[in-house]
């Protein structure tokens, strides 16, 4: 049923796949530069510093997103007893790791002149290092432990118990009452930011999730070429 994601099928993609995933990235994340720091007005209570937006809340939407495929995959993995479902979530951890630092420091960096301190142990923010550290546990596992069936079993329990803090981080603004603003994009309803907002909003988002496809190539494709020096047909 899953034949199509052995590894030395999906290798003849993915081996070609990160130049042109590159020069996308590089066209997009140019226009989305544009959009947000030039084109795009700046907010009527926090002036320029709203700017930060165009990298804060596309970061955190990747790495969520990305925890979630993690989860999703290593679920599906132990269940249909698919390594390799295994090995391309192994693949995704890095980037999403590294997005949610960025929607971190740059939550930091927006919330000293929003809020007059550089870290707040407010709801949003709190849960957002929770999934910081759920990413760290799971590559840490990966790691330390040799044995691939336990290695899948422990990583499989730590994204199902990581996966409740992404509807906390979500809900957070809506449960408790916090210093992180309320969501201004939402899907059921209108959104409450302007389209001149919006637009180099989802354009950085775009630009983003190209790069953490980048990072997922070149993390996936290292893995693939560790398996075929093994001389392994399978994993």
């Amino acid at each position: 049923m899953f034949k199509i994601f052995e590894p030395s099928k999906i290798f003849s993609i993915t081996s070609r796949a990160p130049k042109y995933v590159l020069t996308l990235f590089i066209i997009v994340f140019s226009i989305g530069l544009v959009e947000a720091l030039i084109l795009s007005p700046e907010d009527y209570k926090q002036s320029h510093s709203v700017r930060i937006m165009y990298v804060h809340v596309p970061a955190a939407w990747i790495s969520l997103g990305i925890f979630s495929s993690i989860t999703l995959l290593s679920v599906g993995g132990y269940i249909f007893k698919n390594k390799n479902f295994f090995l391309i979530a192994k693949s995704l951890a890095p980037s999403g790791l590294v997005f949610n630092i960025i929607a971190l420091v740059t939550g930091s960096i927006w919330g000293k002149p929003t809020w007059g301190t550089w870290w707040a142990w407010d709801a949003r923010i709190t849960s957002m290092l929770i999934l910081a550290l759920f990413y760290l546990m799971y590559l840490v596992v990966w790691r330390i432990y040799q044995d691939k069936e336990e290695v899948f079993k422990i990583t499989t329990l730590i994204t199902i118990f990581g996966i409740i803090n992404v509807p906390i981080i979500k809900y957070s603004v809506d449960w408790w009452n916090t210093l992180h603003q309320p969501a201004s994009i939402n899907l059921m309803s209108k959104s409450s930011i302007h389209s001149s907002m919006l637009f180099p909003l989802l354009i950085m988002t775009a630009a983003f999730a190209l790069f953490s496809m980048l990072i997922f190539l070149m993390k996936y494709n290292t893995e693939l070429i560790k398996i075929k020096n093994k001389g392994l047909d399978r994993l």
